[in-house]
């Protein structure tokens, strides 16, 4: 998942979609839009499951309604939650399945369409998708050689969020380099705070820094194998990303005490709280959400991010996720939606509500409200090296659920950084019973 929301979620159903209605901007004043969902569908009835709810619901359904608006179809959501790849699952073995639906997952979607249960895009939706997405994204929707997904909402989990008041007292600022950000740490450390928290405690976030380390030390070809447990744990690739990582953890000063019982809304609240206790956390764009919601900071002002820093070089990289549309009925209404969904003109309708980023190149910046999610954007959009979440894309039993081996390893790792090859021989060990044979 882009976030893991580890509480269960009701299924809900909603009809009769609310009318919102939000226009993009560029220079011009127009969105360079090449959907398809122009035909007229008066009278078809489509359905797209999702995960949201919420917010996040009201969100995609004034996106909805924008469809139904263009062609004259009516357009049911339901909301699966967590539980919407099992929901998907559910449907089309009972012979019932939506005509759309977005999954966080990709082992899931590779799931259905090695089963055929999902449709490669054809027409104005594989057109608007080669136009319109980097082929980094076009790649992530790409299984045997056809394009499959279209990343609707994407997430740029390669941020560190930082306290600009304590960088000011330690007289530093936000690096772009490793070893930079090694130096800043220190710094902020020797000054008495703590620089880093690091929410260990929840398993998630430990997974999430190897995988930024790991893409940027190793590269995206090895960072892909690994996913797939093409080389072994043990691979020297993965020992030096750790011994990378050990360094920093071992720095005096740098993390905040207790990592490894530390939650990820704790650790939120210890450096954006009332009574802060680090200056720095490293997670995805939905941290700058959760910081408004804590009140105590700006986003942009006394709240600020910068990237995760290059490592020897390395070229700007994306740790990401995302929910990817996929056409689970061949039909031309099917097809239509996912051409809209591909389109500037339905990602321009959430991004200027904000909790939102596309990977969509021809979505002009200016649609966001403000400098900061631009900024995160941009990110999405321009990176040349941009992978998914590694360890959602690994066997639950590894790194896809709460207690997932590498959950658990990982969060060892950070309590006891001392010895790296011990660590990588665990994670293979994992692996050979987690990965199928």
């Amino acid at each position: 998942m882009v976030r893991r929301r580890l509480l269960a979620a009701t299924v809900v159903t909603c009809l009769g979609l609310t009318t919102l209605v939000a226009c993009s901007s560029s220079g011009s004043g127009k969105s360079t839009s090449t959907s398809g969902a122009t035909q007229s569908l008066k009278g078809q009835h489509l359905e797209v499951i999702a995960e949201w709810s919420g917010a996040e619901q009201a969100a995609f359904t004034a996106v909805l309604d924008g469809f139904q608006k263009k062609t004259g179809a009516t357009v049911t959501y339901t909301s699966g939650g967590d539980n919407t790849s099992v929901l998907v699952n559910s449907r089309v073995a009972g012979g019932d399945p939506p005509d759309v639906a977005l999954i966080a997952q990709p082992g899931a979607v590779s799931q259905l369409q090695a089963k055929k249960q999902i449709f490669p895009l054809t027409g104005d939706a594989l057109s608007t998708t080669t136009a319109d997405f980097s082929p980094a994204w076009q790649k992530l929707g790409t299984l045997d050689g056809q394009v499959y997904g279209v990343f609707f909402k994407a997430a740029n989990k390669s941020v560190i969020w930082y306290d600009a008041a304590d960088l000011t007292n330690a007289g530093v600022q936000p690096p772009t380099t490793w070893d930079d950000f090694v130096t800043m740490s220190k710094a902020i450390g020797d000054s008495g705070v703590p620089a880093m928290a690091i929410p260990a405690g929840d398993g998630w976030p430990a997974t999430d820094w190897f995988e930024n380390i790991y893409l940027r030390t190793a590269g995206v070809d090895n960072y892909n194998k690994l996913t797939q447990h093409q080389i072994p744990w043990t691979d020297p690739s993965v020992i030096t990303a750790l011994t990378t990582w050990a360094q920093y953890l071992k720095s005096p000063g740098v993390v905040e005490p207790g990592a490894t019982n530390l939650s990820f809304t704790q650790s939120e609240a210890d450096v954006f709280g009332v009574k802060p206790k680090a200056a720095m956390l490293y997670e995805g764009d939905f941290v700058g959400t959760d910081i408004t919601a804590l009140g105590k900071f700006k986003v942009g002002d006394t709240a600020k991010f910068f990237n995760f820093p290059s490592i020897n070089g390395s070229q700007p990289a994306v740790v990401s996720g995302g929910d990817e549309a996929v056409a689970l009925k061949n039909t031309p209404a099917a097809m239509s939606l996912m051409a809209y969904l591909a389109s500037p003109d339905a990602a321009a309708i959430w991004a200027a509500k904000g909790g939102f980023l596309s990977a969509n190149t021809k979505l002009p910046l200016s649609t966001y409200p403000d400098d900061t999610t631009r900024s995160l954007a941009q990110a999405v959009t321009t990176s040349s090296s941009v992978v998914f979440d590694m360890s959602d894309q690994t066997p639950a039993a590894f790194g896809g659920q709460k207690s997932a081996d590498e959950w658990v390893i990982l969060t060892k790792f950070v309590g006891d950084p001392s010895n790296p090859a011990a660590t990588a021989a665990a994670l293979e060990a994992a692996a050979k019973k987690d990965f199928p044979s």
